[in-house]
């Protein structure tokens, strides 16, 4: 673990540290509450492309003030991660980064490592539910706007970013296969952009996200796309084995709320909530607000704080 920087306030310290994950490092912030602890903490795991700097280090401040610590971490291959090709989005790599992230806070002498819970936000959402599912011993999992049915978010394209992205997506996998590429996509793009999102409020919604002056890449390796159209870690949500909390938009044009209530609805330790708004409101304002203090309360109850 590489520790670079330490910012304070009275309720929480917030270190920028590094862990390693098969050889290579993650860059994160850890988030410690004040006091003595053994503190439980959450891992905390970003959506599609995104890194530790969009917006998720509010909810883990937030947790740190009520008593949890917390990993903000971003995955290998973007932001300031190790990884190359830069901009690769690999599930199976991604997943391994979290339980490399878990394995790394269970060795902090300020944890309870009897008392670990995973976040998910939207694409991280569903590798939360996939990891959560088959773990026995984590004590809490919450997503938020997840992404839980690779179909149902394919569908939300439109036919020419379907056509553009499927063509860049073949062509980055033809290329990938001999050691070449990759081949980008946009993150987020316009409608008939060759883009993974391209629903009315992305472009927006997304880069909003994104903090004034910091240099962030709206690319990622397009064969991610094919991969995306089969994955449903919705279907996992039956196997959680710890309380789990669902924070849903109704509205939500990237990751469609049907889907992921109906599996919810299925899941005998899944607790929906639901917000009438769309997929990128809920990181920001009044619907951060509510749904930032349910999952504050449902963590302290299920953590033990």
């Amino acid at each position: 673990m590489t520790t670079t920087s330490e910012q304070k306030n009275a309720d929480a310290t917030r270190t920028d540290v590094r862990f390693d994950s098969h050889g290579e490092e993650c860059g994160a912030w850890l988030y410690r509450p004040a006091g003595e602890g053994p503190f439980p903490v959450v891992v905390m795991c970003h959506g599609l492309g995104a890194v530790r700097e969009m917006r998720l280090d509010a909810n883990a401040r937030r947790f740190a003030e009520a008593g949890i610590a917390a990993l903000n971490f971003t995955y290998r291959h973007f932001g300031d991660s190790d990884g190359e090709p830069r901009q690769l989005l690999d599930i199976a790599e991604q997943h391994d980064d979290i339980e490399a992230a878990i394995k790394y806070v269970r060795s902090l002498d300020f944890v309870d490592s009897d008392r670990v819970a995973l976040f998910g936000s939207s694409f991280g959402g569903g590798n939360a539910i996939s990891v959560g599912a088959r773990h026995r011993d984590l004590s809490a999992i919450v997503v938020q706007c997840p992404f839980t049915d690779g179909p149902a978010s394919s569908g939300t394209l439109g036919p020419l970013s379907t056509i553009k992205i499927g063509a860049r997506a073949l062509a980055d996998t033809a290329l990938g296969a001999i050691g070449r590429g990759p081949v980008y996509a946009l993150l987020a793009g316009e409608r008939g952009d060759p883009a993974m999102m391209t629903a009315h409020d992305v472009v927006d919604g997304y880069l909003g996200l994104v903090p004034e002056g910091f240099d962030h890449d709206n690319r990622v390796a397009a064969r991610i796309a094919l991969r995306i159209m089969f994955e449903r870690p919705g279907r996992r949500m039956k196997d959680l084995n710890c309380p789990t909390l669902i924070c849903a938009c109704e509205k939500d044009t990237v990751a469609p709320y049907k889907p992921t209530a109906k599996y919810a609805a299925k899941a005998p330790n899944v607790e929906l909530k639901s917000y009438p708004v769309g997929h990128f409101d809920i990181y920001v304002g009044e619907p951060f607000e509510r749904a930032v203090s349910d999952q504050i309360e449902f963590l302290t109850r299920n953590l033990s704080v």
